[in-house]
């Protein structure tokens, strides 16, 4: 089974669930993803640490993202 397969194998809710508490979180007092996101384009995320967390955060959303590009093309 390739990864595509298992994308599409994925059901929404799981995925949407992943980026409300995983991509989200911590909720106070910003969005972690919101701040790594303004030290990306500040230049500021420099540290392997940042990087990692970055990653992380930004993981559901970068799912989510081929989840519905491979839903648009299937669909078309």
């Amino acid at each position: 089974m390739d990864s595509m397969q298992i994308i599409d194998q994925m059901p929404w809710s799981i995925i949407l669930i992943a980026c409300a508490t995983l991509g989200l979180a911590p909720f106070m007092p910003e969005p972690h993803i919101w701040e790594k996101l303004k030290m990306l384009f500040a230049g500021t995320l420099v540290k392997p640490i940042d990087i990692f967390d970055f990653l992380m955060h930004a993981a559901p959303f970068l799912l989510l993202f081929a989840k519905l590009a491979r839903t648009a093309l299937k669909a078309g």
